[in-house]
C-alpha cells in the first residue's frame, strides 16, 4: 500500500508543477495556481500515511536526535511520509515563487529553471529565487530612481 501511496503523491503535483514550469502564461495557469487548495492531495496522502503511526512520529519529532530521524524514515512509511512532506512543501513554495514572479514581472524562463530547481532540489532552489528575486529588484529599483543632476552656475 506504501509503493502505491507513494506514487499517488507524485500523481497529484506533477500537473502543477507542469502548467507553472511549461505553461505560465496560460489563463487557467494563473486560475489553478492562485489556489491554495492544490496542497490538498499530497496533503490528504500525508495524513493518510501519518494517523497510523502519528505517536511514533510525534515522539521522534518533538524531541529530535539524528539516530531518531533515522530510525523514523529506515522504512516504507517513514519515507513515504517523509516524500509526500517533500512534494506538499516544495509544491507550496512552488506557488509562491510562481505568483510572486508573475507579480514582479521576472523573466518567465528564468523562473520556470527556478521552479525545476524548487522540484528537485527544495530549499536551494527557494534561496536562488530570492537571490534573483533580490537582483531584479535592485535593477527595477535603479531603473525607475531619477538621476539628480546639478547645474553648474
Amino acid at each position: 500500500m506504501m509503493a502505491q501511496l507513494f506514487s499517488l503523491s507524485s500523481l497529484f503535483v506533477m500537473p502543477f508543477w507542469f502548467l507553472m514550469v511549461v505553461l505560465p502564461f496560460w489563463k487557467w495557469t494563473q486560475r489553478i495556481i492562485q489556489s491554495p487548495w492544490l496542497i490538498l492531495g499530497p496533503a490528504l496522502i500525508y495524513v493518510i500515511v501519518l494517523v497510523p503511526v502519528f505517536g511514533t512520529v510525534w515522539t521522534g519529532v518533538s524531541n529530535p536526535t539524528l539516530p531518531g530521524i533515522i530510525e523514523l524514515i529506515g522504512n516504507e512509511t517513514g519515507a513515504t511520509l517523509s516524500w509526500v512532506h517533500f512534494l506538499a512543501f516544495d509544491l507550496f513554495v512552488g506557488r509562491w515563487i510562481y505568483l510572486d514572479s508573475r507579480e514582479r514581472n521576472i523573466f518567465a524562463p528564468i523562473t520556470s529553471l527556478i521552479l525545476i530547481s524548487v522540484l528537485m532540489i527544495g530549499p536551494a532552489g527557494f534561496l536562488i529565487y530570492m537571490v534573483v528575486r533580490t537582483i531584479h529588484g535592485l535593477v527595477r529599483s535603479a531603473k525607475t530612481t531619477p538621476v539628480i543632476q546639478t547645474v553648474a552656475k
